[in-house]
């Protein structure tokens, strides 16, 4: 499933490139066709991601939700503007040039150019179950596979972030980020339920998945399994502070690496080689890079969880005798 830094970056895209435009807007697929038809020929305002959502705001108000779920992705096509300053991810430095599509889901690729870094047809035909096509004259973004995808009222769409917890990218505020911290925190300690498993849940702290998740505990040396009312209030605020490192780093590369042992000829290694990016996320049976174990994987929350045996283990409680 996309985690929070992608969905923060396809907004980011949208909004370089789409944003201040009047769009046709279509459902090649057909299941959109009435929340098309709302939205087609309207100004895009604003483009905005709270965790693992999409929030786009036309010039009537509506709001197009959308959250990718486990297959969504978007690709892009035309003219598209780097997301991050100097970074090579389009194939240029400086002025965008026109490349043929980049998919924006788990993993982000780009695809090739045609010969002269132009695209033989523009726009191009859609390919595979295009939910809804978003079209300036330069540049068109298709969603597949969405999860959620409707139109919205704004009170609809205020209802739908006040039910989502923090979002460290959402905020540039210091004091705001720290408030957001303590609620998250507050969230956190309030239940008894698994650490790993309040991690997950969006209503705790946005924008978490599997690969943060798994990442996040072992990082702070926690059990996955430790009640959330037992997490010490400084283990869960290095939670929140470690999620905006962690998610600020993942917005700007396009990529969860998470070992800050690397060296900078391995990090730039890591860019290329998966295997390189994690502490203990799909690496099961494989030895803990700080202790040997074999890391474990089990199930939580319907997902599978990574985590060290020795380095996360539980510290013992011991009973009095009286």
């Amino acid at each position: 499933m996309p985690e929070g830094h992608t969905v923060h970056r396809i907004a980011r895209q949208l909004e370089l490139d789409l944003v201040g435009r009047a769009l046709r807007v279509t459902s090649p697929q057909g299941r959109f066709a009435a929340g098309a038809a709302r939205l087609d020929g309207q100004v895009l305002l604003e483009s905005t991601a709270v965790g693992k959502h999409l929030f786009l705001t036309f010039a009537s108000g509506d709001v197009l939700r959308v959250h990718l779920g486990l297959y969504g992705a978007w690709d892009f096509h035309g003219r598209l503007t780097p997301v991050t300053t100097g970074e090579l991810a389009w194939g240029s430095m400086g002025a965008p040039r026109l490349r043929r599509v980049l998919r924006m889901g788990e993993d982000e690729r780009e695809g090739p150019a045609d010969e002269g870094g132009l695209v033989a047809q523009f726009p191009p035909d859609p390919v595979g179950q295009v939910r809804v096509r978003l079209a300036s004259q330069e540049t068109v973004a298709d969603l597949r596979g969405p999860s959620a995808c409707e139109v919205l009222d704004p009170a609809g769409a205020a209802a739908a972030v006040e039910r989502l917890g923090p979002d460290p990218a959402t905020l540039t505020d210091d004091d705001e980020r720290a408030a957001a911290g303590r609620e998250m925190v507050r969230r956190l300690r309030a239940r008894s339920v698994a650490v790993g498993q309040l991690l997950m849940d969006q209503a705790v702290v946005a924008g978490i998945g599997n690969i943060y998740r798994a990442e996040l505990l072992f990082r702070a040396r926690l059990d996955p399994r430790t009640p959330g009312r037992q997490v010490p209030v400084r283990t869960a605020t290095a939670l929140w502070e470690d999620w905006a490192t962690l998610l600020a780093t993942g917005i700007a590369e396009g990529m969860i690496i998470t070992r800050d042992d690397l060296t900078p000829d391995e990090r730039r290694a890591a860019a290329t080689d998966t295997r390189l990016r994690h502490w203990v996320y799909h690496r099961a049976g494989e030895p803990c890079r700080v202790c040997g174990t074999p890391v474990l994987v089990e199930d939580m929350a319907a997902r599978k969880l990574y985590r060290c045996p020795t380095c996360q283990r539980r510290p013992r409680t011991t009973t009095r005798k009286t």
